[in-house]
């Protein structure tokens, strides 16, 4: 497992809740009087940690739920982004929280960030939105036919069976097959200006990465507008990035009445890994902790 102040930490432990909306798997890392809601993109569980040390470093606690279809949490519980922010408050009462400082939508998470903002703005204070989708179509009609075929009930197994066995075998190749589809660069560039503690990162965090029911639902249909949100919103994102194009976070930037946006430099969609993740993560905390 990487160093526990690495941006990529997996292995975590997980618990249950039975909620009046359905079972929801979740973590909830105890550090601080303040508390934000971490919502992960595709092919991630409450078990995988992304980009959160910037919120725990600020002393915050973290709240992690797996989305309908990921993990534990099973696709009847909420399964659109309305839906399970429904269930997130309750997970919020079930747990005694009363307050978000915040709530993170990262990737396909963005649209249930959005959601949980703008349907419980008692409980959300502000909204962070990492590599988000928007009010934009996505994926391409092509990225989301290939989606279908490899991660549909008969063969999601066994894209990731053989994804793992790869990275096991050759991890170069395997990441450079991975990274293909996450950035506008080239993946062989990209892998190149990783250093051996990100590579290693990278490799345990694919290797633990399954879809489930949840990655087909992400595809449906999103929304095509912006839910009225009120709160402040930071948007951070990078023009290099393959699987939600940048123009997602100008969209959201612009249908966001009180958001700022803010360009990282990494070269490809997991925006933690950047060369500025530094400077950027200090803007994140202190917009998080006001």
């Amino acid at each position: 497992m990487p160093h526990p102040a690495s941006p990529i930490r997996v292995d975590l432990p997980a618990a249950l809740a039975h909620l009046p909306g359905g079972v929801v798997e979740h973590r909830f890392d105890r550090r601080g009087d303040e508390v934000v809601v971490v919502l992960h993109g595709g092919h991630l569980r409450a078990g995988l940690a992304l980009g959160e040390d910037v919120l725990a470093d600020g002393r915050c606690s973290v709240l992690v739920p797996s989305r309908p279809g990921y993990g534990r949490t099973p696709l009847s519980t909420g399964g659109t982004p309305d839906g399970f922010a429904d269930v997130v408050r309750e997970l919020c009462d079930h747990l005694g929280i009363t307050r978000l400082a915040a709530v993170v939508g990262v990737s396909a998470g963005g649209p249930t960030a959005l959601a949980l903002a703008a349907r419980h703005p008692d409980l959300v204070a502000r909204v962070v939105l990492w590599s988000a989708v928007g009010p934009l179509p996505w994926p391409d009609r092509r990225t989301r036919l290939a989606a279908r075929a490899a991660f549909a009930p008969a063969t999601e197994r066994l894209v990731w069976t053989a994804l793992r066995l790869l990275l096991r075998v050759s991890p170069g190749a395997g990441l450079r097959v991975l990274l293909g589809d996450l950035s506008t660069a080239p993946a062989h560039r990209v892998l190149a200006a990783l250093t051996a503690e990100q590579r290693a990162a990278l490799v345990a965090l694919f290797s633990r990465m399954r879809s489930g029911a949840g990655f087909r639902n992400d595809l449906a249909a999103f929304p095509d507008r912006v839910p009225p949100v009120a709160q402040p919103a930071l948007v951070v994102a990078t023009r290099r990035d393959g699987a939600v194009p940048f123009a997602h976070a100008l969209a959201l930037a612009a249908a966001l009445p009180r958001a700022a946006l803010v360009e990282s430099l990494a070269d490809n969609h997991f925006v933690w890994l950047g060369p500025d993740w530094g400077q950027v993560g200090a803007v994140v905390r202190e917009f998080v902790l006001g």
